[in-house]
C-alpha cells in the first residue's frame, strides 16, 4: 500500500452550523432512517427507510418500509416536513389523541414505494422473513416535474441461522417520482431490472447528462445518457445507458477504467484489482452533484470507517484521462464543464479525499446514510436543459431555499453553502432504539489561487487530504474564471484502496441501509457491526 502523503486542494471549509434534527409534527412519534431528496414541481421530496410510528409512550403505532414527506415552508422553516397518509389512532391512557402514517403494524406490507404481489405475498407467508425497498440515494431529475432512483430490494432475515446472511441482495428497481399537491407518487417500473448478483448500478448515485462526444448520431437536444455509479466492496463501478433505454438492462454498458473506454461486459463485483476499479476506495452513502460554486461535480459520501464523517472530493479538470481533443485540460474544449457534461466523470480524475465534517453522534456512537442536499441555497439546482424549451435564460432558475437559515443576500455565489444530513440513534440500546435525521450546513470559503501563483496567500480556514501518488506541478490551467485550475500528476488518483470490509459482510448488506446498518425489524434496529 503507497505511503500516504500531505496534498493541497482547493476546497477549503469556512464552517459548518449545526442546525439539529429533522421535525415530524404530522404525527406523535417518529423513528425513521436515510433522508435523501430531489426536487420535483417546486416541492423537495424528502425520502425515508424503514419508518415506525410510535405514541407518546413508545408504544408502536405504525410499521411501513419506506416513506416519502415534503419540505413544508422550506424557507420559513428548513427543519420541518409534512408526511402524508396521516391517520389518527387512537388516544393514549390521559387522552391525548396519536396520529400515525397509516395504521399497519405489520411488517412488510408495503410502503410509498408499492411492493409487487408476489412481494406482498412473500411478506405475508413468512414469519422473520420479509423483502424490503429502501431508497438508497438521492432520485435524479429527468425535468422540472419528473425523476427516477435506483432502489434496492432486500431479502431481510430477524433470525438467520448464519448472521452474515441477515440482509441479502435482491437487486435493484426502477422507480419514477413525480410531486402533486396531493403528495409525492412513486411508481415502480417493473419488477427487479438488476439482480442482486451484479453491481448495484445507481445505488450510489445516477447523473444525467448530454449524449458521448463520441456518439455523433445523437442529438444533444433531445437524447440524454444516464451515468451509473454502484457500489462494491472495493469501490465505485460506473455504467452508462441512453435515456430512453433505462428499463432494458441489456442496453446498458460498463465503464473499464483500465482502457478508458465502456464496454457490454458488466463488471465483476468482487473484483479486487484497483485498475478494474472506476473509483477505489470505501463507500457507503452519498451524493455527486454539479457544485455551481466549484463549477465542476463534487462528491460528498461517508466511508465505511464508522467515523461519522464526510468525506468531499471533486472531479480535477486538470487531471485530463486519454488523448481526448475535446475533454482538454480544463475541461470541455479547455473551457470549463456544465452541469449537463456528466461525459466528464470518465474523461478527468477526482482528487484525493479530504475530511468535510466530523457528525456529532448520538445515542448508538456512530451515523450513517450520509447524504448532501443542494436543493437548499442554491437557485441552480437544475441543469439548463432540464427547463422546458423556449423558456428564458431569466426564468430558468429555481426559487431560493433556507432563507430562515441563510438570506440569498447573504450567500455569496449559489452552492457555497450546503445542507448535509445523516442519520443519528437518539434513545434506546445498541438493538433497539430512536432513529431521526440530523442536518447541517457547511459553508465553503473562498477559492484560493494556486500555490505559488500571484496573490497566493494562507486561507482563513484549512484543508487537508490524503493520496497515494506523488504530485507534479501542472502547466496553467486553459479554462480561465469558468473552472478550476490545481495541481495534477496527469494520472487516475486511486485512494483508499486495499481497505478491507469488516467481518466479510457483503456491499449489499451495506448498501441496503445507506451505511452501516441492517433495518429496523419488529421495531429493533439491528446493527452489523
Amino acid at each position: 500500500m503507497a505511503v500516504l502523503c500531505q496534498s493541497w486542494t482547493p476546497i477549503i471549509i469556512k464552517n459548518v452550523s449545526q442546525l439539529g434534527p429533522q421535525l415530524t409534527p404530522d404525527v406523535t412519534n417518529v423513528s425513521r432512517d436515510g433522508g435523501h431528496s430531489v426536487m420535483i414541481n417546486g416541492n423537495i421530496v424528502w425520502l425515508y427507510d424503514d419508518t415506525e410510528c410510535m405514541g407518546f409512550a413508545g408504544d408502536q403505532l405504525s410499521f411501513i418500509s419506506n416513506t416519502a414527506a415534503y419540505a413544508n415552508k422550506p424557507n420559513a422553516d428548513i427543519s420541518t416536513v409534512r408526511d402524508f397518509g396521516v391517520v389518527m389512532v387512537g388516544e393514549d391512557q390521559y387522552g391525548r389523541k396519536q396520529y400515525a402514517i397509516s395504521a399497519d403494524k405489520t411488517v412488510g406490507t408495503g410502503g410509498w414505494i408499492p411492493f409487487l404481489q408476489e412481494e406482498l405475498d412473500f411478506n405475508k407467508n413468512s414469519n422473520a422473513q420479509r423483502v424490503a425497498i429502501w431508497p438508497g440515494t438521492s432520485p435524479t431529475p429527468i425535468s422540472t416535474t419528473q425523476a427516477f432512483i435506483f432502489a434496492p430490494l432486500v431479502y431481510v432475515d430477524s433470525k438467520p441461522r448464519d448472521p452474515s446472511k441477515k440482509y441479502q441482495p435482491r437487486g435493484m428497481t426502477l422507480v419514477t417520482i413525480t410531486a402533486p399537491s396531493s403528495g409525492p407518487l412513486a411508481v415502480r417500473q417493473g419488477g427487479l431490472l438488476l439482480p442482486g448478483t451484479q453491481v448495484p448500478f445507481g445505488g450510489f448515485a445516477s447523473l444525467l447528462g448530454f449524449p458521448s462526444t463520441e456518439s455523433p448520431t445523437s442529438s444533444p437536444l433531445t437524447d440524454r445518457d444516464i451515468y451509473l455509479l454502484g457500489i462494491t466492496d472495493t469501490g465505485l463501478q460506473l455504467a452508462r445507458v441512453d435515456v430512453n433505454d433505462i428499463n432494458e438492462h441489456s442496453k446498458y454498458s460498463y465503464f473499464q477504467p483500465q482502457f478508458l473506454n465502456f464496454s457490454s461486459q458488466s463488471p465483476d463485483p468482487k473484483v479486487t484489482d484497483y485498475r478494474a476499479i472506476y473509483l477505489p476506495g470505501t463507500f457507503t452513502s452519498g451524493t455527486i452533484l454539479y457544485s455551481p460554486y466549484f463549477c465542476t461535480f463534487i462528491m460528498i459520501y461517508f466511508n465505511r470507517m464508522v467515523d461519522s464523517t464526510f468525506y468531499i472530493r471533486f472531479l480535477d479538470l486538470d487531471q485530463n484521462l486519454g488523448n481526448s481533443k475535446i475533454w482538454v485540460q480544463g475541461g470541455k474544449d479547455g473551457d470549463g464543464i456544465r452541469a449537463e457534461d456528466a461525459e466528464a466523470l470518465v474523461r478527468y480524475g477526482w482528487s484525493p479525499e479530504q475530511k468535510l465534517h466530523v457528525s456529532p453522534t448520538g445515542k448508538g456512537g456512530f451515523n450513517y446514510a450520509g447524504t448532501a442536499h443542494p436543493e437548499y441555497f442554491n437557485r441552480r439546482y437544475y441543469a439548463d436543459s432540464l427547463y422546458p424549451g423556449g423558456m428564458s435564460a431569466a426564468r430558468r432558475q429555481n426559487d431560493w431555499y433556507g432563507t430562515s437559515v441563510l438570506k440569498e443576500a447573504d450567500a455569496g455565489r449559489d452552492g457555497r453553502h450546503l445542507l448535509l444530513s445523516w442519520t443519528s440513534q437518539i434513545k434506546g440500546g445498541f438493538d433497539t432504539g430512536v432513529y431521526e435525521i440530523q442536518l447541517a450546513k457547511v459553508e465553503f470559503d473562498d477559492i484560493p489561487p494556486r500555490p505559488g501563483s500571484a496573490g497566493s496567500a494562507s486561507s482563513s480556514a484549512t484543508s487537508s487530504a490524503t493520496m497515494t501518488h506523488g504530485g507534479k506541478s501542472a502547466a496553467p490551467s486553459k479554462c480561465g474564471s469558468k473552472c478550476l485550475g490545481f495541481k495534477s500528476d496527469g494520472t487516475r488518483l486511486s485512494p483508499l484502496f486495499g481497505m478491507e470490509s469488516k467481518n466479510g459482510h457483503s456491499i449489499w448488506t451495506i448498501l441496503s441501509e445507506l451505511g452501516l446498518v441492517g433495518s429496523i425489524v419488529g421495531g429493533m434496529k439491528i446493527f452489523l457491526w
